[in-house]
């Protein structure tokens, strides 16, 4: 499922906010990158508009969060992947050797957060899941 502009643009303007170009562009790379680290989409977004810096880039991501239409995760240690908030019904399956992330049912994870939630009494939220280990490559 994809997010339009049309929606961001829907999204802002029910809590009084402008649609900005730089807004627009970022939510437009995370659409083109699927995955992609703050950093990533700065590159993709400085490519076409050079006066976007990475500060605008955090503080559209972080409103993008805000109004449901981006989700990050963890992938390793370093800055958190963002992708459409729609496409985060997954987990990611991340490979310490090659460095590739594949994605799996978070149907998978479910029996887990079961568990989790009888004998801790803590909802966990499986969207931000990444599993590490070794792919069969």
């Amino acid at each position: 499922m994809s997010v339009s502009v049309e929606a961001l643009d829907a999204a802002l303007r029910e809590r009084g906010l402008r649609a900005t170009p730089q807004r627009r562009q970022v939510l437009t790379a995370i659409v083109s990158l699927g995955h992609a680290t703050p950093e990533q989409i700065h590159g993709h977004v400085h490519a076409r508009n050079p006066s976007v810096n990475l500060s605008t880039v955090y503080r559209a991501l972080e409103l993008l969060e805000e109004l449901g239409l981006v989700s990050h995760t963890h992938l390793d240690h370093g800055a958190p992947t963002y992708h459409l908030a729609a496409h985060a019904r997954h987990l990611h399956l991340v490979c310490r050797h090659c460095g590739s992330v594949t994605e799996a049912e978070l149907s998978i994870a479910r029996p887990l957060a079961a568990v989790i939630a009888e004998r801790h009494r803590f909802t966990a939220d499986l969207t931000h899941l990444s599993v590490h280990g070794v792919c069969a490559e």
